[in-house]
């Protein structure tokens, strides 16, 4: 098939043309290794249970059910338009190419930073799984470096040696958090299950629902993304039309409901509850699997935290490293014919991925925690934002009445849960950048506003110089070259 590319090149010159090398299994691995169930629940367990008691068990289907709404939305999105860079070229498509470029803008800052934060914590679980215990902060940050470089490498390969890693860690994922969360509920079970109605001392009623479980709603949120990943590979997925919808909700459904079999498990095996919620033992799950499954346990988590980070980190890469070129191909960016430029027989986006390796190797090496706390403040508000601007652009153009479903839809629910969605997406959003006194200087906990605010001044005046008059960036939608057999 033949056809013009954004770029103006004929689609049958294939060095701009993304490899179809992708199916329904595949893009499923890469979106359910990026929500990671056993970063998920290492990331938010201790917190939660320090903050709302063992009931912040149920922030899980809370925010497992706003998010899923989201997946519906994102997979009508991906049905109609299954472009490079998800979240941008739906934005893009729904209201314009300024509109998509300041999704990118949040949306790339976002997973480059969130990749330098995965591979620290690679990092730091790999270093003792090797027994080196007593690494200094440039020591972890130099084998946070070789988590990323590991990534890249395998990023740049091709998606064969891609697909093998992603299925592996989806494998060692699997295996663990249903080994883990099975075996803990039937045989090394302590407590009742009363214990999920109790906040242990954190609040009561209304004041328990309004201040320490929206707060572990705002860390589950946070955990419970990267299933758009599944899109940004869109055009590398055969019939992307009709997998993707499923692979970005089944992604996340699966990871959902581990992570609360493995949470469920770990809660009512706990050994020691009252020295989890008064401080005193800062790592409850190490804890809980060493003293109901044995010290080899202890070795064991290290393995699979390590795993469930680095292939988190790997699938973080290959979406942002979409979304960057997707908005390079369309010349919207500096140094555009760099960044839009594919490589090797599989047609990857190299350049862009040595450019994100390179930049969250420089993030690395910041070892002020008050700088790194306000960076991880920007990952988060790329994150949020670049998931609320399509959501409520998809709201607003179907409250327009000008939406035309793809292939697959959600049919006569799709206008509600749309609604649902945004309503949801902007709730999280706020609840997640609400400045709490978490830090105890004023400008960490304003952080997410903070940077929200800086983001938006600087690609403020990144978006008038690249959409300058006499500027190359293509305003037209995008109409990227799709050879396969579908003719998609």
């Amino acid at each position: 098939m033949t056809g013009i590319a954004p770029n103006g090149v004929e689609a049958t010159d294939l060095s701009h043309v993304p490899v179809r090398d992708f199916n329904l299994r595949s893009a499923f691995a890469l979106a359910f290794s990026d929500v990671s169930p056993i970063v998920g629940i290492y990331s938010v367990f201790g917190i939660g249970l320090v903050a709302a008691g063992p009931a912040f068990f149920w922030a899980f289907p809370v925010v497992l059910l706003g998010q899923l709404a989201v997946t519906g939305v994102f997979g009508d999105l991906v049905s109609r338009w299954p472009f490079q860079g998800s979240v941008y070229a739906w934005a893009r498509e729904l209201f314009g190419a300024r509109f998509g470029w300041f999704t990118n803008w949040a949306y790339s800052w976002g997973l480059t930073i969130a990749m330098a934060s995965v591979a620290l914590a690679a990092a730091q679980f790999l270093g003792p799984a090797l027994g080196l215990n007593n690494l200094n902060q440039t020591e972890t940050s130099l084998l946070g470096v070789g988590v990323l470089l590991f990534g890249s490498i395998a990023n740049m390969i091709g998606s064969k040696f891609l697909k093998g890693l992603l299925y592996i860690s989806m494998t060692a994922e699997l295996i663990s958090s249903i080994g883990i969360g099975a075996t803990l509920l039937i045989f090394h079970r302590v407590h009742s299950f009363s214990i999920l109605f109790s906040g242990a001392g954190t609040g009561h009623g209304a004041g328990w629902l309004t201040g320490a479980f929206l707060v572990v709603i705002a860390y589950v949120g946070f955990s419970f993304v990267g299933f758009e990943s599944a899109g940004s590979i869109a055009e590398e997925v055969k019939e992307a039309r009709r997998v993707l919808p499923k692979a970005i909700t089944l992604s996340l459904l699966a990871a959902g409901l581990l992570v609360m079999l493995a949470t469920l498990g770990l809660l009512l095996s706990v050994p020691d509850l009252g020295a989890v919620l008064a401080g005193k033992d800062a790592n409850p799950i190490a804890t809980t699997l060493e003293a109901r499954l044995g010290s080899a346990m202890g070795r064991v988590l290290l393995v699979m935290l390590t795993i469930g980070f680095t292939a988190s980190g790997i699938a973080v890469q290959a979406a942002v490293s979409r979304a960057i070129w997707a908005s390079a191909r369309v010349r919207e960016l500096p140094a555009a014919g760099f960044l839009s430029k594919l490589s090797g027989p599989e047609r990857l986006p190299r350049n862009v991925i040595g450019v994100t390796f390179v930049i969250s190797s420089i993030v690395l090496f910041i070892h002020n925690p008050k700088v790194f706390t306000l960076l991880i403040s920007a990952s988060t508000a790329g994150f949020f934002l670049s998931y609320a601007l399509p959501v409520v652009g998809a709201a607003i153009t179907r409250l327009m009445g000008r939406w035309t479903p793809g292939p697959v839809s959600m049919g006569r629910i799709g206008t509600a849960v749309t609604y649902l969605a945004a309503i949801w997406i902007v709730a999280e959003t706020v609840n997640i950048a609400w400045p709490r006194n978490a830090y105890g200087v004023w400008y960490l906990n304003w952080g997410i506003v903070l940077a929200t605010v800086v983001l938006g001044v600087i690609g403020g005046a990144v978006s008038a110089w690249v959409f300058r008059r006499d500027g190359a960036a293509l305003s037209s939608p995008l109409t990227p070259a799709i050879v396969d057999a579908e003719g998609e």
